[in-house]
């Protein structure tokens, strides 16, 4: 099944451009995966159980490198990306 997640990531430190960049780039590294970034948030479109194992992972290594970040995400079911 294909799912479409829209993710906004909010790093609560002053410096949260690097988190950000870094976070997509991450993201980005994963080629099974269709990827479009804006300057509010990034939709990820792939394979359901795929891509939110590598939220999962991304996430957290977020947290662990960076302390305190919020993340919104809106989960769709299905390709909204596919025309």
């Amino acid at each position: 099944m294909k799912t479409t997640i829209e993710i906004s990531k909010y790093p609560l430190n002053e410096a949260y451009k690097i988190p950000i960049k870094e976070f997509i780039k991450r993201l980005n590294s994963h080629p099974e995966l269709k990827i479009i970034t804006s300057p509010t948030n990034t939709l990820i479109t792939g394979n359901y159980n795929k891509v939110m194992s590598i939220l999962q992972d991304e996430i957290k290594v977020s947290f662990e490198k960076y302390g305190k970040v919020v993340f919104v995400m809106k989960v769709f079911n299905g390709d909204l990306l596919e025309r």
